[in-house]
């Protein structure tokens, strides 16, 4: 198997590395870590960031390659370092995605890189590193979603706001409709279509009625694709900040329906 090399970086993406980096540790550390790569400091200078940048530097010089520039990353900032401040490990690792993300680069929270589609502008690679809470801004999330995991989402827990957001899902149906219950059970007697007690339109023709059904099997899914495996799995098997920003983006789509829900009586059904 051929391993292709990673294209050098710009320099000013190497400054802008070497200047992140060097927040991210001790001296000792960044020595510890070079001497582990088996990258030589040359550089004359005492500066955290500013060895970086001239070891970088000289190093894809000398190969023509960003490979040993992204082994000292890994080697530097792996996630077992920061085992006890993951909070400070995912502000480097924003950080850094930043400028990495414009070489179509992502280093992952897992502690390895994959390639992605690169980066054209500040505010894409700006909307990329901030997680889920950049992608949910411009997407309009309905307040009911951050009602029940704004702080989840604030602190990056994703797996767990997406299991409190699917929760509140459950709980705003049963105070608009006063039934108990849970999950597809709740969905089932709420928007029943021999006895509905909620509606999302009138009712009054096939089309309708066909609507109405659809949503709430789209109801019964969200709780089985969503909150059922969120509380069987492990959080290790959890697909990451993609997923999170989708499936909580479907359950805002699911509130906004719930918006326009009406309570039927039982002369209104055809």
């Amino acid at each position: 198997m051929v391993i292709t090399p990673t294209p050098p970086f710009p320099a000013a993406a190497i400054e802008k590395m070497a200047r992140i980096l060097g927040e991210c540790g001790t001296v000792s550390d960044i020595d510890r870590a070079l001497e582990r790569c088996g990258l030589a400091d040359g550089s004359g200078v005492s500066t955290k960031w500013r060895r970086l940048d001239w070891i970088f530097t000289e190093t894809q010089r000398r190969y023509e390659r960003a490979d040993e520039i992204l082994s000292f990353i890994k080697e530097f900032l792996h996630p077992v370092t920061f085992a006890e401040d993951e909070q400070a490990f995912e502000a480097h690792r924003a950080a850094l995605n930043k400028v990495l993300d414009f070489s179509g680069i992502e280093y992952g929270e897992d502690g390895k890189f994959r390639p992605i589609q690169p980066a054209y502008t500040i505010a894409d690679a700006t909307q990329r590193a901030t997680g889920v809470t950049g992608r949910l801004e411009p997407r309009g999330i309905h307040p009911e979603v951050l009602k029940y995991c704004k702080a989840e989402i604030m602190s990056e827990d994703y797996f767990h706001a997406l299991f409190e957001a699917s929760k509140g899902l459950a709980q705003r149906i049963r105070e608009l409709s006063g039934a108990s219950g849970d999950g597809a059970k709740l969905v089932d007697t709420v928007f029943s279509m021999k006895q509905p007690i909620l509606a999302f339109n009138s009712l009054q023709t096939e089309t309708e009625k066909s609507e109405h059904r659809g949503f709430a099997e789209l109801l019964k899914g969200c709780f089985a694709a969503v909150r059922n495996p969120g509380a069987h799995e492990p959080r290790i098997l959890w697909k990451g900040e993609d997923d999170a920003a989708d499936y909580l983006t479907l359950i805002s789509l699911l509130h906004r329906k719930l918006d326009a829900c009406k309570r039927v009586a039982a002369a209104d059904i055809l």
